[in-house]
């Protein structure tokens, strides 16, 4: 896919990407099988010019799916400054992207998510925990895919993976924890476009796992969009204030349906496989909808 040059181009509908996973292909090839118009930008080939009077991105509808988190806030922040009408916009990016953040959004919001603490030294971690209690789940404020999230049962286990994590990338610094949800072996993940729930899967634990990442060797099964989940999710989406966004949730035995993550550039390979939801052709009406407008 090459990159396209906007300047020579009267389409207003764009996707831009770094990596072409399945979903970026299907939403691509959609477009081509509807006969809708849709340029591909490639954002290892973009070039910002951030001060420039005439900027040809200027009310450009763009749908933002890179997968690396840091190109994709601020390509984000870059297009939508130079008045492009970003899918999702930067605010949605950088609530979704932050987990401390993403938390206290909801929390202040009254939306139930796993009770959460967070410290800046493993020091204060391990203090932080013998009030917090185990088991906990610690996770990096971002990330994505359950990489570097981990169970812990008890204090030396908490200075073990704490001690690792001195060695690492700055962000890993940040100590962030939540409470180990009781659920069955699953949670939900729900596609929300606009103000509509428009699939949602279960998602099931792999053999000898706890984390229900389908990267990880999970399973998927349709889950039935209750009137509690779509309340609960198109709630969600609006605190973020997103377009197109995926929602987490856990079935706690404690406190019933919890918010845990809600997704940005949200993937849906298998919500579509499994539901038989034509999510990409969502995607784009919702796109040229708002060109509409």
């Amino acid at each position: 896919m090459g990159t396209v040059n906007i300047e020579e181009d009267e389409s207003s509908l764009y996707i831009l990407f770094d990596n072409i996973r399945w979903e970026e292909k299907s939403i691509i090839e959609k477009a081509k099988e509807l006969g809708r118009k849709l340029q591909t930008i490639d954002c290892k080939d973009l070039i910002l010019f951030l001060n420039d009077d005439f900027n040809v991105f200027k009310d450009k509808i763009i749908l933002q799916r890179c997968v690396s988190y840091f190109r994709s806030l601020h390509s984000t922040a870059g297009l939508e400054g130079l008045g492009a009408r970003m899918i999702n916009s930067l605010h949605t990016a950088f609530m979704c992207g932050n987990k401390l953040i993403s938390h206290l959004e909801l929390q202040k919001n009254g939306i139930l998510t796993p009770k959460a603490m967070c410290a800046f030294t493993s020091e204060s971690s391990v203090k932080g925990l013998d009030k917090f209690g185990y088991p906990v789940v610690i996770k990096p404020t971002v990330g994505s895919w359950g990489r570097l999230i981990g169970l812990i049962n008890d204090k030396e286990s908490a200075k073990t993976v704490l001690e690792d994590r001195e060695h690492m990338f700055p962000i890993y610094h940040i100590s962030y924890f939540e409470e180990f949800i009781k659920r069955p072996p699953r949670d939900i993940r729900a596609i929300v476009i606009g103000d509509e729930v428009v699939a949602a899967i279960y998602r099931y634990s792999g053999e000898n796992e706890w984390k229900t990442n389908m990267a990880l060797g999970g399973r998927a099964l349709p889950c039935p969009i209750t009137k509690e989940i779509e309340d609960i999710c198109i709630k969600s989406a609006k605190i973020f204030k997103g377009d197109i966004v995926g929602v987490d949730l856990m079935e706690s035995e404690k406190y019933g349906l919890v918010v845990h993550e809600i997704n940005n550039t949200t993937e849906f390979k298998n919500t579509v496989k499994v539901t038989g939801v034509d999510i990409p052709k969502l995607i784009i009406d919702h796109m040229e909808n708002l060109l509409k407008k």
